[in-house]
């Protein structure tokens, strides 16, 4: 079977979400599979794939994401009904890359990979022989930018981002629900999320393929970055996606220094890419490290004493939970943040919605090496019996046999 992935990003090197979810999925399907890939990448990226992208793919192309002025942004957002993510990848080379694509070779089944994509499945029906569409929707957006709005009205200096997030809401909710009902599978990574996008469309039957793991490439006797300390607090992610901003100052301003009067020594670490400029106060903090990009996360997760996920908006089911799991790392989470997970509180994590109980949790684990060791174990086991790449891809693989048995896919 022939296997085209539409992707917002290489997927390798697997610096943040979106692109751990895509290799797994890339790498693990070209075992047994012939996979391609058409990507966007940034402004800063080369355009040549990596080598490990070129040796699980028989054919890998690349063009540059298109750029939107704020300007451009404004004036679409006054002027279409379009949601920003139907029109934030829109780009006229991608479009000519893939109808030649699709003129030159026969795919069986087309990913879209994310609903920034969506607006490409116009190209895909009009094929002959059309392909096969799987729509895998990393997060139900709609949600998101819904638990974005309520999260941002009750700060009234966040009002401004309160009413772009329930335009963007209201707009999502029909592009949402059209790209579903024009794919031939829907992928979701949870149940909720599975549920959510049913509300949109009822008919709607979506697989639900969580994001994964390859657990192997996570050993819990990772050697940690140098210098971190014994009280080491650690959050990771892309740090100019809003969800993350938000769970950064809400813990920075009133989760931390709770903990950091019972454990003085507490040090918070914000590791990942292209932190925002509402993070600068941060830098300032002496108990606080803003790393920005690093060339490997791993060792810095391997380097918490407790891995903490404030989130309180966002969407879909977060990888970094897994990558901290999967490092036996103790974890404290929002009920929010763990959203999506069937991970018990108190065996495979910790959950707490107040700054005065996510902090007690914290400080409890700082003062008890034997229960973070216990809960890490319990952790890593949950995420090696339910999230490594090895269990989730035979599921999808299922769904390719049942369709090449209706005649949906080619055999």
């Amino acid at each position: 079977m022939h296997i085209l992935f539409l992707t917002p990003q290489f997927p390798y090197p697997p610096h943040q979400g979106t692109a751990l979810r895509n290799w797994g999925l890339v790498s693990g399907l070209g075992h047994n599979h012939q996979v391609s890939v058409l990507s966007f990448v940034g402004p800063d990226q080369d355009l040549t794939p990596a080598p490990e992208l070129r040796a699980v793919c028989v054919h890998v192309e690349a063009v540059r994401q298109p750029m939107r002025t704020l300007l451009r942004r404004f004036r679409d957002l006054v002027l279409t009904r379009k949601p920003d993510m139907a029109l934030r990848l829109e780009s006229p080379v991608l479009r000519e890359r893939l109808v030649t694509l699709l003129s030159e070779h026969r795919f069986d089944v087309v990913h879209i990979e994310g609903i920034e994509l969506a607006p490409y499945m116009d190209i895909l029906e009009s094929a002959r022989p059309r392909p096969f569409i799987v729509f895998d929707d990393h997060n139900c957006e709609y949600l998101l930018q819904k638990s974005a709005f309520l999260t941002d009205l009750r700060n009234p200096l966040r009002w401004h981002g309160a009413a772009y997030s329930f335009i963007q809401w209201r707009r999502l909710i029909g592009f949402e629900a059209q790209a579903c009902r024009r794919a031939d599978l829907v992928v979701a990574v949870s149940k909720a999320d599975s549920l959510a996008l049913q509300r949109l469309a009822p008919q709607l039957a979506p697989v639900i393929i969580p994001n994964g793991l390859d657990v192997s490439a996570y050993a819990p006797d990772t050697d940690p970055a140098t210098g971190m300390g014994e009280q080491a607090l650690v959050f990771t992610g892309k740090m100019d996606f809003r969800p993350n901003v938000d769970a950064m100052l809400w813990f920075s301003n009133r989760v931390l220094p709770l903990i950091r009067r019972d454990c003085p020594q507490a040090h918070l670490w914000i590791v990942g890419q292209r932190p925002h400029h509402r993070l600068d106060a941060l830098k300032d903090d002496p108990a606080i490290t803003v790393t920005g990009w690093v060339d490997e996360i791993r060792p810095y997760i391997a380097g918490a004493s407790v891995y903490v996920a404030p989130l309180r908006m966002g969407g879909g089911t977060r990888l970094k939970l897994l990558e901290a799991m999967a490092l036996e790392r103790a974890v404290v989470a929002t009920p929010f943040g763990a959203e999506g997970f069937p991970a018990v509180d108190g065996e495979e994590l910790q959950l707490a919605d107040t700054p005065e109980l996510f902090a007690k949790a914290v400080v409890s684990l700082l003062r008890d090496p034997l229960r973070r060791a216990e809960l890490g174990r319990k952790a890593r086991r949950f995420v090696q019996q339910g999230y490594d790449w090895g269990v989730l891809l035979p599921r999808l693989e299922q769904e390719y046999c049942r369709e090449s048995r209706s005649g949906l896919v080619s055999p």
